[in-house]
């Protein structure tokens, strides 16, 4: 199953990158770069897929919570045909989500495993990465990759931390944008927990792993906050909506005021009309 993998899957998208770098210049941080933003343009049917079946899953949670207070803790199985039946009022798919990520995935998987082997830091890393490599002139141009990318060698963790915050930061925002903030208080805690620990986790990660994979992730996360921008119409969840400010003192006064004024002419003007008879 491995040699399937790497036949049919890892070893196009290894070489594909390597051989990237020759029309960036021959920096392998610039071809990390380009090769993120080809890939994220060419997947973008089932992201935007993806995305607008996340925004109406997210539209039906009112009325998901208000199933869940009525029948989540006496009848499970009613509260499902419930919830089948209000999927299908609305013509959404529970799978809608999932299937566009299940095609993402391999692709991602790949470029993250294409990453790491172009990157090779030991002997037994360079021989499995000659292993894989094609018989393209553009390729051997290309080797030995230049590793450095700004003030990263991409095959270093970062020593300055820069990346990981950016990784987690990215990340989060990603996340807080398309999380809705639940009404059960127990349900908002783990939320918020989930929302917090999936950055913070990769953040650790990048601590450890090469500045390449962390320069990828950052430019995915990027372009992933970019499109929901743009499809959600703003921040999403991100920023709170504002919430009605009650009115103040002189407001109230003003318009008491002012309706006192308009009662007092309507009674004048009622008066004048009876002495006039």
């Amino acid at each position: 199953m491995g040699n399937i993998w790497d036949l049919i899957i890892l070893q196009p998208v290894l070489n594909i990158l390597i051989a990237t770098t020759t029309f960036a210049y021959h920096n392998f941080g610039l071809a990390i770069l380009l090769l993120t933003v080809v890939v994220r343009v060419i997947l973008l049917p089932t992201t935007f897929s993806q995305m607008r079946s996340t925004k109406a899953m997210q539209s039906l949670q009112p009325k998901m919570q208000e199933l869940q207070k009525k029948y989540g803790r006496t009848n499970s199985q009613k509260l499902n045909q419930e919830v089948m039946k209000l999927y299908k009022e609305a013509g959404i798919s529970p799978l809608g989500c999932l299937w566009p990520m299940l095609i993402q995935m391999p692709i991602w998987i790949a470029l993250y495993q294409s990453i790491m082997r172009a990157l090779a830091a030991t002997p037994e890393d360079l021989l499995a990465l000659a292993q894989n490599l094609y018989s393209w002139d553009i390729v051997r141009q290309a080797i030995p990759l230049n590793e450095n990318f700004l003030w990263w060698n991409l095959a270093q963790p970062d020593p300055y931390m820069i990346m990981a915050v950016l990784v987690a930061g990215t990340m989060w925002v990603q996340q807080k944008m398309v999380t809705a903030p639940p009404t059960d208080p127990r349900q908002a805690q783990m939320t918020q927990m989930t929302t917090l620990m999936m950055p913070l986790m990769f953040g650790l990660f990048t601590l450890s792993f090469p500045s390449g994979l962390a320069l990828y992730w950052i430019v995915s996360n990027i372009i992933g906050i970019i499109l929901q921008y743009f499809i959600s119409g703003g921040w999403g969840y991100l920023v709170p909506p504002s919430t009605p400010q009650p009115p103040s003192v002189k407001r109230i006064a003003a318009e008491t005021e002012e309706s006192q004024v308009i009662k007092s002419a309507a009674q004048k003007k009622k008066k004048k009309g009876l002495f006039g008879k």
